[in-house]
């Protein structure tokens, strides 16, 4: 049964916190603007304006929503997850004011699930507090995303493990109190076999930052970048650093990703739902050639466009959200990877046209949309490249179909036809009755 309901209680809920990122978090965007503002726990006037305002989420039980019961987290589901997250994508500073940022959410689960108690207790807690942040350092400089082609290794020498070799785009290195770290620990073994999952201290020896490297709206000068690319020089960390088994890296990596791309994308859809408001608005308060924007049909092409996309992207979303959380682990594959391909479009097209219809004022740094727009070539990036999960949704599509016998496709008219003659060739050769048969 379909029900799009939502109960009373969490919808006084979202919208106390639709009403709370309006008027409390959407400020901080503006005073601290830049990407690494909400992970740099240094800057103490932005800390001074956050601690207060995460004190009020977690008075509404709103806190760190993502975790489960074992980890003193409300439990909620993904459909859940994906409204409260679709609020909170008006804002950049939304999730760090409700303990739901990335990477930190899914490292926190990676800990939750495979982190000894003293690891726990040093990073995991901390972490759940926001009071610190880290960084999931697995791309690589000549690989990205692909493991099958990862070299940065990891070897045993006594009781320790040593690291060496490079890691690219690994964000928040820089304000990071520790890093999970991806390594090839059996070049051998199948390709998902290779690689294992370390937490490393970020003060450990032999770490570099080569740079960090700044992305479209960052500026190289003011040292803005927060992906960084980073060195590992034969860094040891003891036998237990490891998160899992060995071999079982990609596993690991696995189990932090699935509800997150739902996350990211139901928070496109509250991103592209601000752009949409903000392009409504102008169509009814400028004027051109004698009449608003809003009775140009080009605009009005925009505006039904930019609707049509965004409702279909939302059921999408709450749709896989049900998925996981009603159907058995690894069920919602296929629908995970329709929304990692389809987030960066609809952000990217429905931006666009707010951007177009603002005129040359959508493309300063005196609106939102300019900065927006440059995101869309990272969304398509993060998590692995669109043309990966395409190429996922195509193969899991196709499981559910068979070749056709024969030489022909199996709605080859002729035969078809010819057995639709021999089903009802009672009634079709009856001459007493009227009608026509065309066949």
């Amino acid at each position: 049964m379909l029900d799009f309901t939502i109960e009373p209680d969490f919808q006084a809920k979202l919208d106390w916190a639709a009403a709370f990122v309006r008027t409390e978090v959407e400020p901080l965007d503006l005073l601290f603007p830049h990407g690494g503002d909400p992970y740099d726990t240094r800057n103490e006037k932005a800390r001074a304006i956050l601690r207060p305002l995460q004190d009020q989420v977690r008075e509404q039980g709103l806190w760190a929503c993502h975790l489960g019961p074992d980890l003193d987290g409300p439990g909620y589901g993904q459909v859940k997850l994906a409204l409260l997250n679709e609020i909170l994508g008006r804002s950049y500073w939304a999730p760090t004011v409700f303990g739901t940022a990335a990477p930190d959410t899914g490292n926190a689960e990676i800990l939750a699930m495979f982190g000894t108690a003293e690891q726990k207790a040093r990073y995991l807690q901390p972490l759940l507090d926001g009071e610190i942040v880290s960084t999931f350092s697995m791309t690589e400089p000549q690989a990205g995303a692909d493991p099958k082609e990862f070299v940065c290794r990891a070897w045993q020498d006594g009781d320790e493990w040593v690291i060496d070799g490079e890691k690219w785009f690994s964000s928040n290195a820089r304000y990071a109190a520790f890093l999970i770290v991806m390594a090839v620990t059996d070049p051998d073994a199948p390709p998902h076999r290779r690689m294992s999952m370390f937490i490393v201290p970020s003060e450990t020896p032999g770490i570099e930052i080569k740079r960090n490297v700044g992305t479209m709206d960052e500026r190289e000068n003011l040292d803005e970048g927060i992906h960084a690319y980073i060195r590992y020089h034969q860094v040891r960390v003891p036998l237990d650093a490891m998160l899992g088994g060995p071999g079982e890296g990609f596993k690991v990596a696995q189990a932090r990703l699935g509800g997150g791309r739902v996350h990211h994308a139901m928070r496109t859809v509250g991103k592209c739902t601000r752009a949409f408001d903000m392009m409504c608005e102008r169509t009814l308060s400028r004027r051109t050639q004698g009449t608003l924007l809003a009775d140009k049909q080009a605009v009005q092409q925009f505006i039904a466009d930019s609707w049509v996309e965004l409702q279909q992207f939302r059921l999408l979303v709450l749709h896989t959200a049900w998925i996981i959380d009603t159907q058995p682990h690894g069920a919602a594959r296929t629908q995970i990877a329709m929304c990692k391909v389809q987030t960066a479009k609809v952000l990217h097209d429905i931006i666009q046209r707010a951007v177009h219809v603002h005129g040359s004022l959508g493309t300063t740094s005196e609106l939102p949309l300019a900065k927006w727009w440059m995101a869309a070539p990272n969304l398509a990036l993060a998590d692995g490249p669109t043309e990966v999960h395409r190429t996922t949704i195509a193969k899991q599509v196709l499981k559910n179909y068979e070749p056709a016998e024969g030489l022909f496709p199996s709605e080859h008219i002729p035969p078809k036809l010819e057995a639709a003659r021999k089903r009802y060739a009672d009634i079709i050769n009856d001459d007493s009755l009227s009608g026509r048969v065309d066949a």
